[in-house]
């Protein structure tokens, strides 16, 4: 029996999901398929889509879900997912205490926070650990998975990319809380520029 993926394959791969970079961490080494002539890394794809699945049913189960994107081809994505799913969101910077201080005006106590990068959202990934808060993360193949409970491996630099992520994301949570509607667009969940 051949297991169905979340969409076609050839529909992830107009999105550029699949291409890593050329700097690899060994800690992403399991989801690499194959590196190309270029030298760039190519994620596996069954792979990919099956931890998109797993996210979806890990966050379902999660009512305080804190959503974080600091780079500009995810803050709209970011964004877009915590609205659909009812979840928080910090976009742009992530000020030093939001999970860490209770005295500050913006202080935040998710169950789990959903990371774009865990490079350039760092600050979050740092007080998530800090504070003892399940960490899931986009991760390409250069970072570091130190300290993520949940990998989602993909192109987490693309706006394409980022958008189909989330926008499956958003898909599969509604699906796994019972949620039947849904009828939003991938193009909801992309920014309008890269970064």
């Amino acid at each position: 029996m051949v297991e169905e993926l979340l969409i076609p394959k050839e529909e992830y791969l107009s999105y550029g999901i699949h291409i890593g970079m050329k700097s690899k961490n060994a800690s992403m080494k399991r989801f690499i398929y194959k590196i190309r002539e270029d030298g760039l890394s190519v994620l596996n794809l069954k792979l990919l889509d099956e931890r998109i699945g797993i996210a979806a049913k890990f966050l379902a189960k999660n009512k305080k879900i804190l959503i974080v994107g600091r780079k500009a081809n995810a803050q709209k994505g970011a964004k877009k997912l915590a609205e659909v799913i009812g979840a928080d969101y910090v976009i742009g910077r992530f000020m030093p205490g939001t999970l860490t201080n209770p005295n500050y005006s913006k202080f935040l106590e998710p169950n789990v926070v959903l990371l774009t990068d865990p490079l350039s959202d760092k600050q979050a990934l740092k007080e998530a650990t800090d504070s003892r808060i399940s960490v899931a993360a986009l991760c390409d193949t250069f970072n570091d998975a130190k300290n993520i409970d949940l990998i989602i491996p993909c192109n987490n630099k693309g706006r394409k990319s980022i958008a189909l992520v989330f926008w499956l994301l958003a898909r599969e949570i509604l699906k796994n809380r019972g949620e039947k509607e849904f009828s939003h667009k991938v193009e909801e969940f992309m920014s309008e520029t890269e970064e």
